[in-house]
């Protein structure tokens, strides 16, 4: 099942709750795959809010695939065998950029149904009130200032749940979910696309390592910029990296041959621009391996008359064209 029809297929089974007696909010989150105990917990308390949490990690995947959709990596893979488990397998650019923009999409999402009334537990942020509104005018322009601190805190307890294990990849998870988050609260009262800031915070990613965490318990690490030339660090001096800094662990991969053992599809058969000069430049996609040519005819109806009365009748045009794939 795909991402969409998986996030689909949830959203309904939820909104069934209020609707067939006996079909409580535990046996649901019981058949959501993926859950830690945790997560499975505040789905029990508020089933509402993990439904708009879904929104928005299809939100998060339809702008991961939009930024990348003609890059080697097209985040095409993701999402699709867990939603709510673990996305990128090696710590790359690509995992912090999904990390991120996922997290930026539940709080985007979580706080919009806040606003809508949507989620029992939240609704109109009180403290943002306009000193000469009253109350019913504010509901009726849409509101107070949205709860983005009610979706902030659910995003952050659901998300950063499953982050368990404490080692060096839950730790730079942790700083790209709370990179999306801040991102939205910067955000929420202009126009601007998270997606385009996620972006730019993703081609000046950091690349850290882990070193024993000073004055802490035996075990505990922190993360910290990796020096070029150096692979250790004794923790004095180190620099970390700064709070609103995309982070990453080890260097991408190409991207260009399939290997799914690492969730990799390559770029055979994929498609390509052969007059760009942009990513999805055939010389660039294709790895240089080369590329298909493809003569295509497509057909339409057009040149539409209405005549009365009552048909509609179009000519048949057709135009041959040329697609190119990669070998």
């Amino acid at each position: 099942m795909n991402i969409y029809l998986r996030i689909i297929f949830t959203i309904l089974m939820f909104t069934k709750v209020r609707f067939i007696e006996g079909f409580t909010s535990s046996v649901l989150c019981s058949r959501i795959p993926g859950l830690s105990p945790y997560q499975r917990q505040l789905c029990v308390e508020s089933p509402d809010a993990v439904v708009s949490l879904s929104a928005g990690q299809l939100l998060g995947a339809q702008e991961c695939q939009e930024q990348f959709k003609g890059h080697r990596w097209n985040c095409t893979q993701v999402w699709k065998k867990d939603m709510f488990g673990h996305i990128v397998i090696i710590g790359s650019r690509e995992a912090a950029f999904t990390y991120g923009i996922t997290s930026a999409g539940a709080v985007h999402a979580i706080t919009a149904a806040c606003a809508k009334g949507n989620i029992s537990m939240c609704g109109c942020d009180s403290k943002q009130k306009s000193q000469f509104s009253t109350e019913s005018d504010n509901w009726k322009w849409g509101g107070c200032s949205a709860d983005i601190a009610f979706g902030m805190r659910f995003a952050k307890k659901f998300l950063d749940a499953r982050e368990i294990e404490s080692d060096d990849r839950s730790l730079m998870n942790l700083h790209n979910n709370r990179v999306g988050r801040k991102i939205v609260k910067v955000l929420l009262r202009t126009e601007c696309k998270f997606g385009n800031i996620m972006m730019r915070k993703y081609r000046k990613a950091k690349m850290v390592q882990a070193i024993p965490a000073v004055g802490k318990d035996n075990g505990s690490l922190q993360l910290v910029l990796k020096r070029r030339g150096k692979q250790q660090h004794t923790g004095v001096n180190s620099q970390k990296p700064k709070r609103m800094e995309m982070i990453y662990l080890h260097p991408s991969p190409n991207y260009c041959e399939r290997d799914m053992s690492t969730g990799i599809l390559g770029t055979i058969g994929r498609q390509c621009n052969r007059t760009s000069t942009s990513m999805d430049k055939c010389d660039l996609l294709c790895c240089g391996r080369g590329y298909n040519t493809h003569n295509i005819v497509k057909s339409w109806q057009c040149n539409c008359k209405f005549k009365w009365c009552c048909t509609v009748s179009c000519d048949i045009c057709t135009e041959r064209i040329e697609e190119y794939t990669c070998k």
